[in-house]
């Protein structure tokens, strides 16, 4: 297997994980793997295929992770790869679909499954591994909830059952066996791998105030090391940071997804090539970009969810040199992920009138005009109403949204609970996945003690955050007068 693996992707030895995966998919065997982002999970599907001589076709749901992965392939010297998706004029897409039968490594967003002259040409030319990548986007308990992954199954009969993986870099147990019930994966094998990254180092600032948090980036990001990323909530504010840190002379750009396509494919170009050192950007950049040396990973607001924070911090350190991440927090900052939850449930009035125009036959553009719907809305209420049809479907598809909103509710607080936690923060993050810290590192998180790294990689001794928090209690005192 190693002499495969040197002469078709130039590594001498499997990372973690790797072996045991394509071994349990060239056996045919149905596979739910989690491994870390950075860590190599394209290998796990792409080697199998030059030992079955399989055709491998990849669900994924970024189209900049698509090509950024059809980049990657051909990089190697393998031609025989494509990604299907708006990126291609209406001519390449209908070049692309006559000679499917030419391509190696098919990538799809899922929402293309929707196209019969795609699924027809699939069945004909034959798929011998369905691959899903981000596999927690399939569960409606997952922190991407997709509707358009739950239609995976019936493409999975649709192709005869091909062997399937199912790839993800944070899944909890409950979400892992609702990706198992949704794919139909009887008798799957699991490959659970720890969702530390060891060269991360963890940190959390709390500041007083949106305006100190603000001052606080743009003084510091002269001094964290780049490249990095800043990971916003609002685009908006995205935009105005960026734009004072480049008066600033830093070399950066905004990415959000009213950023025209060419722009962004420029932009991620731009840092990936070393002519930008950071990206102020949306949670749609997290999972899009394959940057070995990412440095610093920024978060401005707050993510919602323990999975979406592991995700996006996962962008640092796949070189496996130290990295950093950085939580910026200010007094009550989990009312954002809160409201855009709340905002995301439709309302009864809303879910009743969905219904009864769904079922009168109106178009779904017309739906949404006239419910205010936003696009996730109008995807979730259409699945739910594609599925069942009954009196009290009403009810039930509130009940339904209401029970999804307390759970997202819940992964709010969770990720709460990691900004105040009062340990190490790193056992605090795998404690959410039943795993425990078996080895101590020495540059683990602010609690546990840092080293400050600077611009040029140079560091220095500090006080430990948690120190100076008791140090100021000892000589102020504290409300509680302890």
């Amino acid at each position: 297997m190693e002499e495969l693996l040197e002469e078709k992707f130039g590594h001498r030895s499997f990372r973690t994980g790797q072996k045991e995966i394509i071994q349990t998919i060239l056996k045919k065997q149905d596979t739910i793997a989690m491994l870390p982002t950075g860590t190599g999970k394209s290998l796990c599907y792409q080697y199998p295929s030059y030992v079955n001589n399989d055709r491998v076709l990849i669900i994924s749901p970024l189209l900049s992770l698509m090509q950024d992965q059809v980049d990657q392939i051909k990089l190697r010297g393998e031609k025989r790869a494509v990604a299907i998706n708006s990126f291609l004029s209406f001519n390449e897409k209908k070049y692309v679909i006559k000679h499917l039968e030419s391509y190696r490594f098919i990538f799809l967003s899922p929402e293309m499954l929707t196209s019969d002259e795609v699924l027809q040409k699939l069945k004909k030319v034959g798929v011998g591994l369905l691959v899903i990548d981000e596999a927690h986007c399939i569960s409606q308990w997952g922190p991407d909830f997709r509707p358009d992954y739950l239609k995976l199954s019936t493409l999975k009969e649709a192709l005869n059952h091909p062997c399937t993986l199912a790839l993800t870099a944070t899944a909890t147990e409950e979400i892992r066996q609702d990706i198992a019930l949704k794919l139909n994966m009887k008798d799957c094998k699991e490959w659970i791998f720890s969702v530390n990254r060891p060269n991360i180092a963890l940190e959390v600032v709390k500041c007083s105030s949106v305006k100190e948090k603000e001052d606080k980036l743009l003084a510091d990001i002269t001094v964290y090391q780049s490249p990095g990323i800043v990971f916003f909530s609002s685009k908006k504010k995205a935009e105005e940071l960026q734009s004072k840190a480049n008066v600033k002379g830093i070399r950066s750009a905004v990415y959000h997804g009213d950023i025209e396509t060419d722009q962004r494919i420029l932009i991620q170009q731009q840092f990936i090539t070393g002519q930008l050192d950071w990206i102020f950007a949306t949670n749609a950049f997290g999972m899009g970009i394959n940057k070995e040396n990412i440095r610093t990973v920024v978060h401005f607001h707050m993510p919602s969810s323990i999975e979406n924070f592991l995700q996006e911090i996962g962008r640092a350190g796949r070189d496996g040199i130290e990295a950093r991440s950085i939580l910026l927090y200010s007094g009550y900052d989990e009312t954002i992920p809160l409201q855009l939850a709340e905002f995301e449930k439709p309302d009864y009035h809303q879910i009743e009138s969905f219904y009864s125009m769904f079922r009168k036959g109106n178009s779904s553009e017309l739906i949404q005009q006239q419910l205010m719907l936003s696009d996730t809305q109008l995807k979730v209420l259409t699945y739910y109403a594609e599925q069942k049809s009954r009196h009290s479907w009403v009810k039930e598809v509130d009940t339904l949204l209401e029970n999804r909103f307390n759970h997202k509710k819940k992964k709010i607080m969770d990720m709460k609970s990691y900004i105040d936690t009062k340990i190490c923060r790193r056992q605090s993050l795998l404690g959410f996945f039943d795993e425990t810290l078996s080895v101590n590192q020495q540059q683990c998180c602010d609690i546990c003690g840092l080293k400050d790294i600077d611009a040029t990689g140079e560091k220095e001794d500090r006080i430990e955050y948690h120190w100076k928090e008791k140090l100021n209690r000892l000589l102020i005192g504290t409300s509680d007068g302890s």
